[in-house]
């Protein structure tokens, strides 16, 4: 799970001189090992949604769950459903609300669960920009579940959530992964998708199911899906 400099200027397809860049203004999760640096693959992927970064989707090859071209955001969202006026005045009033939709294992502990959401948010905004956040755990802990669960849900009233545009938010992609390495797939292709004109559409619009699904499976067609 540990990136060299040369790995990773090869995966977000910049120079290394930009990655000691970012070191230098620490804008970017690193570790220094024996005068050597270091990124964790869940971390940089995790980081590189949010910031919107074009990054290379070898990041996800990591030698394990060989299937992983096999998960499938559309079926994840089915798992997770969508949502239209969620209720909520700040982030965890939000997440609460949201969690509390969730079909989940009946031994999955929800206090834990948004515990732990609201430790990663701690450590930055997962807001995407343009009215979307991205709320999920910095690594999966809902290791017993069969399939990651991501839910659309449309709030009732727009929050102030640190966004990086710094825009309010009147929708969540919620994600809850059972492995690493369906937690950095699913955020991939979140990010791909929401950079699609006629995703960004539906989602503004807060169109109806069926008609989200569509465009996201259409856009999930495309060259670099």
């Amino acid at each position: 799970m540990q990136l060299s400099v040369k790995e990773l200027s090869s995966l977000l397809k910049v120079t290394e001189r930009t990655i000691y860049r970012w070191i230098k203004q620490q804008s970017i999760p690193f570790y220094r090992v024996h005068d050597q640096y270091r990124f964790n693959r869940v971390e940089i992927i995790d980081w590189a949604t949010v910031e919107k970064m074009n990054i290379s989707h070898r990041i996800l090859q990591d030698g394990t769950e060989s299937d992983i071209t096999r998960l499938s955001l559309i079926r994840a969202i089915r798992e997770g459903g969508v949502y239209y006026r969620i209720q909520g005045e700040d982030k965890k009033s939000l997440l609460e609300a949201v969690l509390g939709l969730l079909h989940l294992p009946a031994d999955v502990d929800k206090d834990n669960l948004l515990d732990a959401m609201l430790v990663r948010e701690d450590l930055g905004s997962t807001g995407f920009g343009e009215g979307v956040a991205i709320p999920h755990t910095r690594y999966p802990i809902v290791t017993h579940i069969p399939y990651p669960i991501v839910s659309i849900c449309f709030l009732e009233n727009p929050v102030d959530y640190g966004a990086i545009d710094h825009k309010p938010v009147n929708c969540l992609f919620t994600v809850i992964s059972p492995t690493v390495r369906s937690h950095l797939r699913m955020l991939s292709q979140i990010a791909f998708v929401l950079n699609n004109p006629a995703v960004k559409k539906a989602i503004t619009c807060q169109m109806a199911r069926d008609i989200i699904l569509g465009e996201i499976d259409k856009a999930q067609q495309v060259p670099g899906a």
